[in-house]
């Protein structure tokens, strides 16, 4: 779609005062959030004001509500929490509080206000709104205002952002606080399966989620627990038959440990709550294994924003300041939320009323409905969890006589494992064999291919690497070997896991099939490198685990220089040509620049960097982060780039500098990637099924696929996910570099500029359109989880 870009250059805040409050429980990423509304709003020229303690400061008044400066928000952005403080309210809910608390605005010519919290604030938020003209004219009456304050202060505009680590809101995919939520768990996971695994234990884990079973569901996802209660999806009659049988099943199959996660607010169909203890109670007594609760408590909403959450916030918080800039008095108040890896905005009332249907579909036992409503993605998870957590009996699956062929290719990416674990037991229950193949095309003229099943890959999801091991070598070189191996094999069809030699492969064997007929098969590249180079995807597995290891080492850099002197950091980050890392990891850790091979840069530039650099230095900010991609530029090496600023910075910083290196390729997966490669991956073997029934010519008794579209790359674009053909994509792809020709993110390139003080050009076209819930496409598979 072609659209004339929008700048908002025209949106001017000149005269507006602006005010942000954090309300209800906190969550990490809420400090991301109130930085960037603060930043944006200063930018456009607005007036920005702190309420601390939420709602409760702003019936208090007095020191509660201050103008705010660019520096007041300087070193915010990886604390967790909020540190302009939150505080439940019982005043706000009564008129008088509400009088007040408008009296409060109105002095300081505040009527834009950005609410972040749960549903509770955002429509106590609303009634704020609606009330408002009466509350100024009690005011007036009273001689408290005059009629002159009346007219000019006329309307209040509102626009929310919902932090809740539950992820219990309607209409976004992601809350802010969710994705923190779920490293928290994840880390304890980890920790405890050791322990579990030395005793052949048995853990009960609790995590939070009174009305929403969203973290419990997806954390039991990304660690493979043999069993999950969550609110909207009460087990059957007799479940504790069905999971004693399914636990000791799991022993017997040599399995050391149990895994069980229970949501805070479980129940079962009569509505009757489950608890970890009887959840502990009923394995001892049954089954007699030993067996331990922990509860995780408040440790979830703690910690260190993840970079997701950072990125969604500075997102949301500019998002929500051109909201407020744009509304009109006729505006309904909106929420500014992530649908796929779009900002949009939604009517904030229709959210809150979708999210309150959940709640009285659970109350009346509806509990499909509620599934239904809480969302696609939701939905997904759960179908998705039930798929791969319980094995049928082989007596029940079917015989598809089919053979599938999974293999990683390219360098290692975190995720591979879960997405490789995915497909052997989804491609099991479509009742297909699964053959691993060892170290990717090599491997396969070599002829290591084994068969694999359903327990050998138990206890992948949390593994970093490439347990089957990868190779960078392309096929071209051993196509005759390969196609060899095919034929003894009898492989019906290929999922290719890795990254852009994943893409290169499965176009070198679809142009070869005029010479090979065993390549005629269905094939399917699962994007999975630390890079996000590969065409067809916006997001790649393994980049959210590389994306967090740079932002605290970020973190970390920065404050060993704390108590010091003024110090920068220039940081060198991987990616290849690809300036994905360094861009998004800037933007999540506060850093000045970001140098990119997709963004040439000269030396006036480096020069107005350093410049720029020395202006702030002078304030009272103290750290400089300057991060640089390894192939950005050949001779503005980050050597070179050090030295530069070094002799330019004299007298008022000192430099250092770091490259990051394989640290970035390692470590146990992210939530983020330890689901999408899961989900992505599902989705995929599901896709080859198809194709292989289409495909069957029962005359010859084999699989003949010559399509362009048998040979697809399973991407997320935008809001869904897609399958491609590989022969498409070909025009969309820079082979020389080794990137797609366009990318979505170099959009977000102005936000960093813009929380980093630069003036800048942001295009704005992709906001603005208030959207309606019912009508977020259904199919809306997320850039969050």
């Amino acid at each position: 779609m072609d659209h004339q870009p929008k700048f908002f250059e025209n949106l001017s805040g000149a005269g507006k005062a602006i005010a942000v409050l954090t309300s209800g429980g906190d969550a990490q990423g809420m400090n991301a959030a109130v930085r960037a509304v603060v930043r944006m709003g200063i930018y456009v020229n607005a007036k920005v004001y702190f309420i601390y303690e939420g709602y409760q400061g702003m019936v208090d008044g007095g020191d509660n509500i201050v103008e705010v400066s660019w520096e007041s928000v300087s070193s915010i952005l990886q604390v967790g929490g909020t540190v302009i403080g939150s505080a439940r309210c019982k005043s706000f809910r009564t008129r008088e509080g509400r009088l007040q608390a408008a009296f409060n605005l109105v002095q300081r010519g505040i009527t834009n206000l950005c609410v972040i919290g749960g549903d509770g604030s955002l429509t106590g938020a609303n009634l704020f709104r609606e009330e408002w003209s009466g509350l100024l004219e009690e005011l007036a009456q009273k001689g408290k205002i005059d009629a002159e304050a009346v007219k000019k202060y006329a309307y209040l505009n509102i626009v929310g952002m919902v932090g809740s680590i539950d992820n219990d809101f309607c209409g976004t995919d992601m809350t802010i606080g969710t994705d923190s939520a779920l490293h928290r768990i994840i880390e304890v996971v980890d920790a405890i399966m050791t322990t579990a695994q030395s005793h052949q234990r048995t853990f009960v884990l609790e995590v939070m989620g009174r009305h929403c079973g969203y973290l419990a569901l997806v954390s039991a996802l990304a660690c493979g627990a043999d069993w999950v209660f969550i609110p909207e999806y009460p087990p059957e009659e007799g479940w504790e038959d069905t999971m004693c049988v399914k636990l000791s099943e799991n022993r017997a199959r040599k399995k050391r440990l149990n895994i069980i996660i229970v949501a805070e607010g479980a129940i079962d169909c009569h509505n009757k709550p489950i608890t970890s203890e009887k959840v502990k109670d009923l394995v001892v007594q049954r089954l007699g294994f030993d067996t331990r609760v922990t509860i995780l408590g408040h440790v979830q909403r703690g910690g260190t924003p993840s970079a997701f959450d950072r990125i969604l916030a500075s997102r949301m918080g500019v998002e929500a300041v051109l909201a407020l800039l744009e509304a009109t008095p006729d505006t309904p108040a909106c929420v500014v939320s992530l649908s796929g890896n779009q900002a949009v905005r939604l009517p904030l009332m229709e959210c809150v009323q979708m999210t309150q249907e959940v709640q009285k579909a659970m109350d009346e036992g509806r509990f499909l409905e509620a599934v239904r409503l809480r969302g696609r993605s939701f939905e997904n998870n759960l179908n998705t969890y039930k798929l791969l957590s319980h094995k049928r009996p082989d007596a029940e699956l079917p015989k598809t006589n089919f053979n599938v062929a999974v293999l990683n290719v390219g360098a290692p990416a975190a995720g591979m494992n879960a997405a490789v674990r995915a497909a052997v037991r989804v491609g099991m229950t479509e009742g297909h064999k699964i053959f691993a193949v060892i170290d990717g095309f090599e491997g396969f003229a070599r002829g290591k291919i084994k068969e694999i099943s359903w327990g050998d890959v138990g206890g992948w999801t949390g593994q970093g690497g490439s347990i089957l091991g990868t190779k960078r070598t392309l096929p071209a070189k051993y196509l005759e070997k390969i196609a060899d191996q095919m034929r003894t094999n009898n492989i019906n069809a290929l999922m290719v896991i890795g990254g852009f030699e994943a893409f290169e492969s499965c176009l070198q064997l679809y142009e070869a099939r005029a010479s090979f007929e065993e390549f005629s098969v269905p094939m399917c590249v699962v994007p999975a490198t630390i890079s996000n180079n590969v065409p067809g995807t916006d997001y790649c597995l393994g980049t959210d685990t590389a994306l967090n290891a740079i932002v605290e080492t970020c973190d970390r850099i920065k404050q060993s220089a704390s108590g010091t002197k003024r110090r920068v950091f220039i940081i060198e980050t991987m990616g290849g040509y690809c300036g994905y890392l360094a861009n998004m990891g800037a933007l999540a850790a506060g850093a000045d620049a970001a140098y990119i091979f997709e963004e040439q840069f000269d030396i006036r530039e480096l020069q107005a960097n350093v410049e720029h650099l020395t202006e702030k230095m002078k304030t009272s900010i103290q750290r400089g982060l300057v991060l640089r991609n390894e192939n950005c530029n050949e001779n503005y090496t980050t050597d070179f780039i050090y030295q530069l600023y070094s002799e330019e910075g004299k007298g008022v910083f000192d430099c250092r500098k770091n490259v990051l290196g394989h640290m970035q390729q390692g470590g146990a997966p992210s939530p983020f990637d330890r689901n999408f490669g899961t989900k992505i991956s599902a989705k995929a073997m599901q896709w080859i099924s198809k194709k292989l029934k289409e495909t069957y010519r029962k005359e010859g008794g084999k699989v003949f696929a010559n399509t362009d579209d048998s040979v697809c790359l399973l991407g997320m674009r935008r809001r869904n996910l897609v399958f491609q053909p590989v022969a498409e994509l070909k025009s969309e792809t820079d082979f020389v570099h080794r990137i797609p020709k366009e990318q979505w993110w170099l959009k977000l390139r102005p936000l960093m500029k813009i929380l980093a003080k630069y003036k800048t050009s942001y295009d704005v076209s992709d906001s603005g359109q208030l959207e309606h819930v019912a009508m977020l496409p259904k199919e809306a598979e997320t850039g969050a989880i």
